[in-house]
């Protein structure tokens, strides 16, 4: 007689596991999240287990170890390999993530035709068949022999065309789709995507093949799946922007082969992803000349300094209560500048409605664009335009002053090389500073950068 199936109930936000159902996950705090799931060993005959088990080695001492430079592969697309640090690196596992319809795919198998010129690429699809992908292909004017394409779900038949084609790289799109039949979850399953993870792992560091996986997002933006899974990979790049609008941003959250703070920039066209070369001038075009309450500030992604348009608008509220809005900025970091500029600044906004746009789509975590905030909150309750070829950075205390931020050289040579003849910046700051052709005002509080700001009547 066959004996009772064992069950446990896992979390499918945080992976979670435990022997009973609970309505709360103990772990994540989440709601009906516990699904069930039969309990079985994976069987000794599969990819990861037959891995795991010939690469067991004796422990050496760290002077015995011996460090090779890194192979690293160009996907011919500059803002990715600049992201990637430099390019993909043989053996390593990559996750992409992003919204529906943001360009995942299309960045990818742009991508394709750069690392054909390396060696064979294998795109594994899930979600389209072999007809979608060509026809992609042909609007992107992809048509490389080198590049095989393969629609299938099942781990066990990738294996099979891996070893029928030998890539170099490995593309699997993606890989909550993808399931091993030897465990007993459906896919999608946190037990089924931490399992096909942990056997492209093993694959990856074993062949010295690179893998790249794209991964769907859950409706709070982070990554569906097991939480493990973004500490399984070595890189994550989050394919962030507005899939209505024309500006795409490539982050890196993750990188063990480069920085986490370089960012690329990519145009939507009809055939596929542009880079943008001068993001800078990208981002200010169409700006009004003489508007109230819009403010330019210089943000440092990585080592890349980059232009932004902030915009306020303030209007009398209609109602009992002022309503606050943001976009492409911390809605709380903008409540709090908010309140420090009626404390300090003198400015009665509890009756005004206040909105606050970042344009252009882009999303700014920086303290440096503070002031620029403030600014522009100002001006549109002024209706003031501030000065011409005027542009700001600094961070704002709670007590109105003005503190240091990095990079405040390139930052005001980004400035001076686009036109600006003006930057107001923290005090602290000058010492850095010698740029020819633009003028440079040191301030130590909003007090001083609003008297500054304003073309005096």
């Amino acid at each position: 007689m066959a004996g009772k199936k064992k069950v446990a109930y896992v979390c499918s936000e945080c992976g979670f596991d435990t022997p009973k159902w609970q309505g709360k996950c103990p772990n994540c705090g989440s709601w009906n999240t516990m699904i069930e799931q039969v309990v079985s060993d994976v069987k000794s005959n599969s990819f990861a287990a037959k891995t795991i088990r010939h690469s067991l080695s004796e422990p050496i001492s760290i002077h015995a170890v011996t460090t090779e430079h890194e192979t690293r592969i160009s996907t011919g697309i500059t803002e990715l390999d600049r992201v990637l640090g430099g390019g993909m690196v043989r053996g390593s596992l990559v996750l992409v993530s992003g919204e529906p319809g943001i360009g995942k795919s299309t960045l990818l198998l742009q991508a394709c035709s750069g690392l054909c010129l390396s060696g064979p690429v294998l795109y594994v699809t899930g979600e389209e068949s072999l007809s979608q992908i060509k026809m992609r292909a042909q609007r992107l004017s992809i048509d490389d022999e080198r590049l095989f394409i393969f629609a299938e779900t099942e781990l066990d038949r990738v294996w099979s065309a891996i070893d029928k084609t030998s890539p170099g790289v490995v593309i699997v799109d993606s890989i909550q789709t993808m399931f091993d039949p030897q465990i007993a979850s459906t896919p999608g399953s946190v037990t089924q995507v931490r399992e096909c993870t942990m056997a492209l792992m093993q694959f990856a560091k074993t062949r010295g093949v690179s893998v790249v996986l794209v991964g769907h997002v859950n409706k709070d933006g982070g990554i569906a799946g097991p939480k493990v899974l973004e500490h399984m990979v070595d890189t994550v790049l989050n394919f962030e922007g507005d899939r209505h609008a024309a500006y795409r941003m490539l982050r890196a959250a993750k990188n063990r082969f480069g920085s986490t703070n370089e960012i690329g920039i990519f145009e939507m066209h009809e055939t596929g992803l542009a880079v943008v070369s001068n993001p800078s001038a990208a981002m200010l075009s169409g700006r009004p000349d003489g508007a109230s309450g819009s403010c330019v500030t210089a943000v440092l992604e990585g080592t890349r300094p980059l232009l932004a348009e902030i915009q306020g608008l303030v209007t009398k509220s209609a109602y009992g209560s002022a309503r606050r809005t943001s976009a492409g900025i911390d809605y709380n970091r903008a409540m709090l500048l908010l309140a420090i500029l009626e404390k300090r600044g003198g400015f009665m906004l509890s009756a005004y409605d206040a909105y606050i746009n970042v344009v252009g789509g882009l999303s700014l975590d920086e303290p440096a664009v503070d002031l620029a905030v403030i600014m522009a909150i100002a001006s549109s309750y002024l209706e003031k335009p501030l000065l011409d070829n005027l542009a700001v950075f600094g961070e704002v205390g709670l007590s109105g002053e003005l503190r240091s931020v990095s990079g405040a050289a390139q930052r005001v040579s980004e400035l001076a090389r686009l036109g600006f003849k003006k930057c107001i910046l923290p005090r602290a700051c000058l010492d850095q500073v010698s740029v020819r052709g633009i003028e440079c005002v040191g301030v130590s509080s909003i007090q001083d950068a609003l008297r500054a700001g304003f073309q005096k009547n």
